[in-house]
């Protein structure tokens, strides 16, 4: 695997995690608001990756990280009784986000973490790189 397919697998990590980081401030941003109606309600998002292989040649290979999609939660919403609320429904009811901001703000840790392990493996990349041309000057 030469230094430039690192810096590739370390970019296309980068570029996943900030579609998940962004994922994540959509549902935390979402997480207090409330509806009328079932199909109105914000519902929590998660992006899904998977490994993406690239056969260049027969001796080289390429890895990635591929986005294959966002999909939102299965997980039930938030009913509760609020007769009195400006967006309660004719029954009196109100529908919030299944969205759990403790797991989002655990979530949104981990993927700043993974964000930030591409970004040193890019860094110690391009050292490397700097050191290999160091050693071809003769120094």
């Amino acid at each position: 695997m030469s230094l430039f397919n690192i810096l590739d697998i370390a970019s296309t990590g980068m570029s996943a995690e900030n579609i998940r980081l962004n994922t994540i401030a959509s549902n935390v941003a979402n997480a207090n608001t409330v509806s009328s109606s079932i199909d109105e309600t914000y519902r929590a998002r998660h992006a899904v990756f998977a490994t993406e292989l690239q056969h260049e040649t027969a001796r080289q290979s390429g890895a990635g990280v591929k986005v294959l999609g966002i999909v939102e939660s299965n997980k039930p919403l938030q009913i509760e009784y609020s007769p009195g609320h400006p967006s309660a429904d004719e029954n009196g009811y109100i529908y919030r986000p299944n969205i759990n901001v403790v797991e989002s703000i655990a979530d949104l840790t981990s993927a700043s973490k993974s964000y930030e392990t591409n970004v040193q493996v890019a860094d110690t990349t391009k050292r490397i790189f700097r050191r290999v041309l160091q050693l071809g000057q003769g120094r």
